[in-house]
């Protein structure tokens, strides 16, 4: 394999400038135009719940917080149940399935605490926020159906959010800027490791193997 020659490799990229901006500019203005007009936005929407002690007396031994750790977890999966998500669709009039719902919801819990976000995307905001305030609702109703125990409380309702969240336009625009400069250079460097011509004497003696006793200089035009 033949050794490249940094220099020659650098001033090969600068005469070929214009491709490196051509690719740019069309990478750039594919992905502006991608963001502008293909990508959906989706909004986020949160409702928070707390599991709350029943016992009548106030102190909490660390067995009470076991198990609370524990039933967050468990409460986690009955809130993506398909009897929850069932009814969530029933009530809100919902034109999907079960599974559709599902993958719109994402339920975490804060570390060490006894609170569950349940999170709800869509493309409407103000559906967004209906899904996760219902989803709360009934999965509140639920656990009393289930363990006879009213111990989970929603601190927070969800609101509508009033911005997209897989859209932000400076970020984007940067990494849209620096993909088309790298794919302009890729180009470039494809081009030239391509490229059999002979640039310089240089190269004639390092491809034959002979002294270049003279040079032909190039004639400009009159």
């Amino acid at each position: 394999m033949d050794e490249i020659n940094i220099k020659e490799l650098f001033r090969y990229v600068l005469s070929k400038f214009y491709v490196v901006l051509l690719v740019l500019l069309a990478v750039f203005s594919a992905g502006e135009i991608y963001s502008v007009y293909l990508k959906t936005p989706m909004y986020n929407s949160t409702a928070k719940l707390v599991l709350t002690e029943q016992k009548q007396n106030t102190t909490i031994t660390t067995s009470d917080v076991t198990l609370s750790n524990n039933l967050v977890k468990t409460y986690s999966e009955i809130i993506k149940s398909r009897d929850v998500l069932t009814k969530v669709i029933d009530d809100l009039k919902l034109g999907m399935t079960v599974d559709q719902l599902a993958s719109k919801i994402s339920v975490s819990s804060i570390s060490n605490t006894q609170l569950i976000n349940v999170t709800v995307s869509d493309k409407d905001p103000e559906v967004a926020q209906k899904i996760a305030n219902d989803i709360a609702k009934v999965f509140k109703a639920e656990i009393v159906s289930l363990y006879k125990i009213d111990n989970v409380q929603i601190v927070d309702k969800a609101t509508a959010a009033t911005a997209p969240y897989n859209i932000n336009v400076a970020k984007q625009t940067i990494e849209y800027l620096l993909a088309g400069l790298a794919a302009g250079i890729g180009v470039v460097l494809v081009m030239f490791y391509l490229d059999n011509t002979i640039k310089n004497s240089q190269t004639v003696e390092d491809k034959v193997g002979l002294v270049v006793l003279g040079v032909v200089p190039s004639a400009g035009r009159k």
